[in-house]
């Protein structure tokens, strides 16, 4: 800006670059009007700077703005094992200063990395290609200059990206030791399943608009202003398709809406209440491959799967190469977010998104009549209130909802709304509907507009493009019929996988083999192979999943015992996948 040059020499100065004239000890630095190395002594307060990191086992210390490099040497010198340095710098005139004045000593350190770029997630990129994943616990910002002030709001933002992208991969790492093993066997128990559901492109809603419905406490007044528009009556409700997670199937009941498909991700059984009621009701359902088992056929209605690939296994390639892997989508860990992508790519017109709040209410934690709230009433009596205990539970914190009302979250919903704003990033197409959720860094529409949109015209028709994920068909059949499935055979018809029974028989095969080898001894290098193509039997082992994926060697027996232990079981899911498979 202007005011930032008050002298013409001076932005004459700042159009050449940064000036460096020397200081007592080092040089100095000074760019668009402002000192940022110390004129006195830079190199000292660097290494200060530096020394005053505590040198902590598998830490990234994050350096903004270096410059000279300054203080580097120090740092480096005091790397804890495992650790590296990140330095970063978004201005293009003082990155060319950085790179022609930091040593090559410490360019070329195997722990060190310089880079340009002002995304989070190109630094995160560059970090796994550079060192791999979950090396780091945390992350220390070590400010060895004050080229970090042009550029305040940009470094905090990248360090906080780094920190939240760490917690993530050890949170997915956590879920992984609990959960890996249920995923791969509910994976297993689905592959019968598998083989007589649905293509998901059959699923698809056209160019409809599309209602995607959460369960939080602010889909009520969301339902209540659509059904006072008279959107859920005929002739209207045919204009827009409805597609909700499991836990609104009870809510959606009492208003008497039918949602076209519904949601399920959960791989144990604590959503088996949400169809209490809804055995054999019709409804078509999209399920993940790692679905608890029980669920996929209760609905009774057209079954489409699709797949989260929770870790990098061998057994998903081999499943992509025989054709049987359903299409991929991202690991997005909440049920609501996962709704909304399958919309995206099953629908090209606009998607408005209700109840998908990432936050609560001291007296609701989720919609009314959802099998949560319906709990807590028949719990209710003169000694027990009908507050909701979750709300005054440790982390919970009072935060600003879209409408500006103050409501209820916690680190995990937090979390997820992050991701939420992440993944649907510059996506115009999807809009909410004000209410008391978290913003989600969507445009937000009131009731009218909300009524406009799915039932007629929006005020501004959104572009009808939209992005193409390999793995998922584009839509299929006309654009008018009722919902997925509508107008194919019955739900019980099979679409049968030829391959899927050559593909169980290998597998069983494969861990026959490795359970004779650990049991009876045989060649190590084929032990090595045989644990690398049956990686799933121990990508859950705590010492593997906080390595993504790494394992020991063939040598620890440790190891090999707890291999061993995981062969019987599996075999025994081989052999049911078998006999379900016919």
């Amino acid at each position: 800006m202007e005011a930032d040059f008050p002298e013409s020499g001076e932005r004459e100065r700042d159009a050449a670059g940064p000036e460096t004239p020397p200081a007592r000890r080092g040089r100095s630095v000074r760019y668009k009007n402002k000192t940022l190395l110390s004129t006195i002594d830079p190199v000292g307060q660097a290494e200060r700077a530096a020394a005053k990191s505590c040198g902590q086992d598998r830490t990234l210390y994050f350096c903004p703005s270096p410059l000279l490099g300054y203080g580097l040497d120090t740092l480096l010198a005091r790397l804890g094992p495992d650790s590296a340095v990140l330095c970063a710098e978004t201005d293009r005139k003082l990155l060319a200063l950085s790179l022609t004045s930091i040593g090559g000593h410490i360019l070329n350190h195997p722990r060190f990395l310089l880079s340009g770029s002002g995304s989070g997630a190109d630094l995160c990129a560059l970090i796994r290609e550079r060192w791999g994943a979950r090396v780091f616990r945390r992350v220390e910002t070590v400010k060895l200059s004050g080229g970090w002030q042009l550029d305040r709001e940009g470094y905090e933002g990248l360090a906080d990206f780094l920190q939240r992208d760490l917690a993530l991969g050890w949170g997915n790492a956590m879920t992984l030791v609990k959960l890996g093993r249920r995923f791969m066997r509910n994976s297993l128990r689905n592959l019968a399943p598998l083989g007589r559901a649905r293509p998901l492109g059959e699923a698809s809603f056209g160019a409809r608009p599309v209602l995607i419905l959460g369960a939080g406490p602010s889909l009520d007044p969301v339902l209540d202003g659509l059904a006072r528009a008279g959107l859920f009556g005929t002739p209207r409700r045919s204009s827009f398709g409805v597609i909700c997670v499991d836990t609104c199937l009870s809510v959606l009941r009492e208003r008497g809406i039918r949602p076209d498909l519904t949601v399920i991700l959960e791989s144990q059984f604590w959503n088996m209440k949400d169809f209490t009621g809804f055995r054999n009701a019709g409804i078509p359902a999209a399920l993940d491959l790692s679905a608890y088992p029980a669920a996929v056929d209760i609905l009774g209605g057209p079954v489409f799967f699709f797949f989260t690939p929770w870790t990098g296994l061998r057994i998903f390639e081999r499943m992509a190469a025989a054709g049987l892997l359903p299409p991929a989508l991202p690991p997005l860990g909440s049920v609501g977010i996962s709704a909304v992508e399958l919309a995206r790519r099953l629908s090209s017109g606009p998607l408005v998104t209700a109840g998908i709040d990432f936050s609560f209410t001291p007296e609701r934690m989720h919609a009314r009549s959802s099998p949560a709230h319906l709990g807590i009433l028949a719990d209710l009596n003169r000694f027990k209130s009908p507050f909701s205990p979750g709300g005054f539970r440790q982390g919970v914190f009072t935060t600003l909802s879209k409408s500006g009302t103050p409501v209820k979250s916690d680190p995990a919903m937090r979390t997820y709304r992050g991701l939420f704003e992440r993944h649907f990033a510059g996506e115009k197409r999807i809009r909410d509907i004000a209410g008391s959720g978290l913003p989600l860094g969507l445009d937000t529409l009131d009731m009218e507009e909300a009524v406009l949109l799915l039932g007629g015209g929006p005020p501004e028709n959104p572009s009808p493009e939209r992005k193409e994920t390999p793995g998922i068909p584009p839509p299929e059949g006309p654009e008018e019929k009722d919902g997925p499935g509508a107008g194919n055979p019955p739900a019980s018809a099979p679409h049968i996988i030829p391959a899927l029974g050559d593909f169980i028989r290998r597998e069983r095969a494969l861990l026959e083999q490795l359970r004779d080898t650990l049991t009876g001894g045989g060649d190590r290098e084929e032990l090595e192979r045989l644990l690398d193509e049956a990686d799933y039997l121990w990508a859950h082992f705590p010492d593997c999943a906080g390595a993504e994926g790494r394992r020991p060697p063939a040598s620890d027996l440790g190891f090999l015992k707890r291999v061993r232990a995981e062969t019987d079981p599996f075999i025994t899911l081989w052999n049911l996948a078998a006999a379900l498979n016919g």
